[in-house]
């Protein structure tokens, strides 16, 4: 009888540890939505999903865990806020101060980051697939040019071309890079800009003796230079059947 009442003792501080460290304070959440003032609040796990925070003040706020998907936060002060493991699919956040926030883990896809502040920003394990405005400084060359071919994948190839943009303003003999996104420009029947980049891909990868990446650039430029037997293409070329159709050699240049 002792040992069962000890268990079920252990079972119920269990819950209560867990509905602790789970639940947000409620009265925090209310006085946020009320007044868009809540500075240093337990707002860990709370659903505040396409909430209008805009130009509220959250500096040093715990959001983690919290589902802020599709939010307004756009102006708003999160700087020093803790955002771990927090959803932010599709948040706007141009204009808001991140300074030194913790957004280690957080789903950032698809995110509005146009001209927000994130000097000191913890992006460790930070999903940024899809997110606009990404400053060029928080990601590596390699990294865009990853969301690159994944938007590439989707089919969005003007999202693509901006991030292999970026890669290449950071990495400007990014010689890969040149050659994705003359995929995507042919994609979108710029013939004339993926011939240049297939040129310029076929440099680069010349002068740094990637014999590899040379072949696949010309046969890349043989492709876009074969005549198509007087027939017109009325559709956008498919992205994987073309990239197939150079063989394994392109494979190498695309993570999927």
């Amino acid at each position: 009888m002792k040992s069962q009442i000890l268990a079920t003792a252990a079972f119920l501080t269990t819950i209560s540890l867990h509905t602790s460290v789970q639940a947000a304070n409620s009265e925090h959440i209310r006085h946020l939505l009320a007044t868009k003032e809540c500075q240093n609040c337990d707002l860990t796990g709370a659903g505040l999903v396409l909430a209008d925070l805009s130009g509220a003040n959250l500096s040093g706020a715990n959001l983690a865990g919290a589902n802020l998907s599709r939010a307004n936060l756009s102006g708003a002060d999160l700087r020093g806020a803790n955002f771990s493991g927090a959803g932010l699919f599709g948040v706007n956040l141009s204009g808001a101060k991140l300074s030194g926030a913790n957004l280690a883990g957080a789903d950032l896809r698809n995110t509005y980051l146009v001209n927000a502040e994130l000097n000191g920003v913890n992006l460790n394990s930070t999903n940024l697939q899809g997110a606009i405005g990404i400053p060029t400084q928080i990601a590596t060359p390699e990294e865009f040019y990853t969301w690159g071919v994944a938007e590439a994948q989707k089919g969005n190839q003007q999202q693509a071309i901006a991030y292999f943009n970026q890669a290449i303003a950071i990495k400007a003999d990014y010689a890969g890079a040149y050659l994705a996104r003359g995929v995507a420009r042919y994609q979108i029947l710029d013939q004339q800009g993926a011939f240049q980049d297939a040129q310029i891909a076929e440099k680069m990868f010349t002068s740094q003796n990637d014999n590899p990446g040379m072949l696949t650039a010309q046969a890349f430029i043989k492709e876009l230079q074969t005549p198509q037997d007087g027939k017109v293409s009325v559709g956008k070329p498919s992205f994987f059947d073309f990239v197939g159709s150079l063989g394994s050699l392109f494979l190498q240049f695309f993570p999927f």
